[in-house]
């Protein structure tokens, strides 16, 4: 890989532990979570209704993919209630690669070659780590977390169906987008009955900028998909793992202690055993 690519992997790594951080230290991250999502849509509604629509057949996973997509929402905030970026946001990512390379050895009969059964044992050894022992993440943000990976893998394997069938990944997901830009808000009223937004607000422009930062780690990502192989590409973006610890430590005033930064750089060598096998 050129010196850009991976320039741009490890940037994307930071942009998206940095998004993290911006919903962690929401005073209400579910009304900042929501505020963010407005950001993405505003700048995805153009190229929604300016490139072809997509393919008939494509809309169902659309629609699946942006549901999937405000569970994550609710989830993450869920996990971060009670535990730490530090804490909750290697486990979120762990989760991901583990249970596609799980999921495709028992279910679409892949074998796991070394490198990825290596990656499968490092990522539950850091898991593991985070989760017991002294100042471990509480048991309910951990199972938040779990299910919130799991939310996430289950949106990239419609994902990877549905902008198949939409024969255009740009309208694909600028619609996903759309339609999770009108999901999450009205969610957001179902639960909590209105949502305020006061456009003079410090904490509304905070959210915004939130939203801005996660949809440019979005597009870095994807320029660096143009420009290299995705294996190498996705297993660095892992490394974001080790970034949250360290925005926790220097913005959050969390704990970084050895055996967290062990711990997160455990996680991020397993999803990078298992992300050059993808």
């Amino acid at each position: 890989m050129s010196a850009v690519v991976i320039g741009l992997a490890l940037s994307a790594a930071v942009l998206h532990a940095t998004w993290n951080a911006f919903l962690r230290t929401g005073a209400d991250r579910l009304w900042t979570v929501t505020v963010m999502s407005f950001s993405s849509t505003i700048i995805a509604i153009p190229f929604a209704l300016l490139l072809p629509l997509p393919a008939p057949s494509a809309w169902p996973y659309i629609i699946l993919s942006a549901g999937l997509q405000v569970g994550y929402s609710f989830f993450l905030v869920a996990a971060y209630r009670h535990g730490e970026l530090g804490q909750v946001y290697p486990i979120v990512r762990g989760t991901v690669p583990l249970l596609v390379a799980l999921g495709g050895f028992l279910f679409a009969g892949e074998r796991l070659s070394s490198p990825q059964t290596v990656g499968v044992g490092l990522v539950a050894l850091g898991m593991m780590s985070l989760s017991l022992g002294k100042g471990r993440a509480a048991t309910s943000s951990m199972l938040f977390a779990l299910a919130t990976g799991t939310i996430i893998a289950g949106y990239a394997t419609v994902d990877a169906i549905g902008v198949r069938q939409a024969g255009h990944a740009g309208a694909y997901t600028a619609w996903v987008l759309v339609f999770y830009g009108a999901l999450l808000p009205a969610a957001f009223v179902l639960f909590r009955g209105r949502l305020r937004v006061d456009i003079g607000s410090p904490e509304t422009w905070k959210a915004l900028g939130g939203g801005i930062v996660a949809l440019i780690a979005y597009g870095v990502v994807v320029a660096a998909f143009a420009l290299g192989p995705a294996g190498p590409i996705t297993a660095l973006r892992e490394t974001s793992v080790v970034f949250a610890a360290l925005i926790g430590w220097l913005f959050l005033a969390e704990q970084l202690t050895a055996r967290r930064i062990a711990a997160c750089a455990v996680v991020a060598a397993g999803a990078i055993c298992l992300g050059f096998q993808a």
